[in-house]
């Protein structure tokens, strides 16, 4: 059978004029259901409910999930920090969901893909920091918020060797691209870095703890359909969702 990946949406509580103005609403690019449906999955879009009992229930019915990027930033409180930048903030719905699920899938290991967002979101709930601010805070940053379109590669990354990244690329330099301006600072202590760019910026982390958690700062959903690296990234996650769980 087809294995079921739980998608989590963006959430515009009511201030978003990009999403939705004062009418509070989910959003979700199609780009992340089409790479798991054209690559063999069921994608399944996770409403943010908040009760402990619903989000169990919810992971009871998925065999993965992906943890997809957001244009806001997490709130600098969950990493022990004030907000030093006047940049907007993730929804406290979403962000409470989102490392509530990080954790619920450690324990139970189930398969994980976090993406851009999302993979500051696992370092977070693993116990990790962020950079606020990357040309703030970093000297000699390159610009990692590309000015062409996401369908293009910006820059290279290098790929730790026998990382499970590694495994699945099958090469030491990727050519990635780039839209964000928040970055992994302190790696989570259970968490490994298995990429970084040229800049030093972390773009890789994963858990040699468990068969599959891992999250890329980049958007393979832009690229899948052209490049065979970025696709591997989606079919090494839904390859992980079809072994039974531990």
């Amino acid at each position: 059978m087809k294995p079921v990946i739980g998608v989590t949406p963006d959430f515009n509580a009511g201030d978003r004029k990009d999403m939705g103005g004062r009418e509070p609403t989910y959003f979700l690019r199609a780009r992340y259901i089409r790479a798991i449906e054209e690559l063999g999955g069921v994608p399944l879009i996770l409403p943010l409910v908040a009760a402990p009992a619903a989000r169990r229930r919810l992971l009871d019915g998925v065999d993965g999930l992906l943890l997809t990027g957001s244009g806001p930033d997490l709130p600098p409180r969950f990493y022990g920090e004030r907000q030093r930048y006047k940049f907007p903030l993730v929804s406290e719905r979403r962000a409470d969901f989102e490392l509530d699920l990080v954790s619920q899938a450690r324990a139970r290991d189930l398969p994980l893909l976090g993406i851009c967002g999302g993979m500051q979101t696992v370092n977070v709930a693993c116990g990790g920091s962020l950079f606020q601010d990357i040309p703030s805070q970093v000297q000699h940053a390159l610009d990692h918020r590309q000015q062409k379109k996401a369908i293009h590669v910006s820059h290279p990354v290098a790929v730790t060797p026998k990382s499970l990244l590694r495994k699945i690329v099958d090469r030491a330099t990727l050519m990635v691209n780039s839209s964000h301006h928040q970055s992994v600072k302190r790696v989570a202590p259970s968490l490994v870095a298995s990429a970084v760019a040229p800049d030093g910026i972390v773009e890789a982390i994963e858990s040699p703890q468990h068969r599959f958690l891992l999250a890329i700062q980049w958007h393979p959903e832009f690229l899948f359909e052209r490049h065979a690296a970025h696709r591997r990234l989606f079919e090494a996650l839904l390859r992980a969702a079809r072994r039974p769980r531990a």
